[in-house]
């Protein structure tokens, strides 16, 4: 896993960035634990993988 912006991973989810700030609500507490605030753009390599495990997030779709 490594590091990605949020825009890259709500852009992965097929949700817009306020949508994915709404989803990131929902987890304050834990990212607050692995010093991620709400300004921070760039989420470290475990909040990525947590955060696509949580919300079925497919990094690498298949072209059609």
């Amino acid at each position: 896993m490594k590091s990605m912006l949020k825009s890259e991973l709500a852009a992965a989810a097929g949700v817009s960035r306020k949508t994915f700030r709404r989803w990131l609500l929902t987890d304050a507490e834990f990212l607050r634990k692995q010093g991620v605030n709400p300004k921070t753009k760039m989420l470290p390599p475990n909040v990525v993988k947590y955060l696509i495990e949580k919300y079925c997030i497919d990094l690498h779709p298949k072209e059609p």
